[in-house]
């Protein structure tokens, strides 16, 4: 399929979508990952402490923030996906494209666990950070590489 009703430029600017939203995206991500750690600390804190941190409303943000990081990250995903398609006509087999879906997994499995999460199933709660850690990780590399791919769009 020939997307040549494309304008170039257009095509040319939509290269530099994906990666502008997943730089955001790491960047709430890490706000998501903090939020669930003090919703953590939470848990287990007495007194003042405790006190202090239930007004900050951690578990309410950490819930909506992560509701927001996957439904962006899925998005982006495909996103990412199909701009590299309309300016190639192929999707380039790589560890960019094939670690971006093992996140898109990760994360799906990630929230997955929430209602369990809920009903306090502790193992659910570890595989969640667990797999969020993982996740973070493989952000942070994909982020690199990422930037590795826009400099060689530009140097051509």
């Amino acid at each position: 399929m020939s997307f040549d009703f494309i304008p170039k430029d257009i095509k040319f600017a939509l290269n530099f979508f994906h990666p502008l939203l997943m730089w955001a995206l790491f960047a709430l991500t890490l706000y998501a990952g903090y939020q669930g750690w003090q919703w953590r600390r939470l848990r287990s804190a007495t007194g003042e402490l405790k006190k202090e941190l239930i007004k900050g409303k951690f578990n309410q943000k950490h819930y909506i923030s992560g509701s927001i990081v996957l439904a962006i990250m899925v998005v982006g995903s495909v996103g990412g996906m199909a701009v590299t398609y309309i300016n190639n006509g192929k999707l380039f087999f790589g560890p960019h494209l094939l670690a971006g879906l093992g996140m898109t997994a990760l994360i799906a499995t990630s929230a997955a666990l929430s209602p369990l999460m809920q009903k306090g199933v502790e193992w659910a709660r570890l595989t969640h950070i667990t797999l969020n850690t993982i996740l973070v990780g493989l952000f942070g590399w994909q982020a690199v590489t990422g930037v590795q791919i826009v400099l060689r769009i530009v140097s051509n």
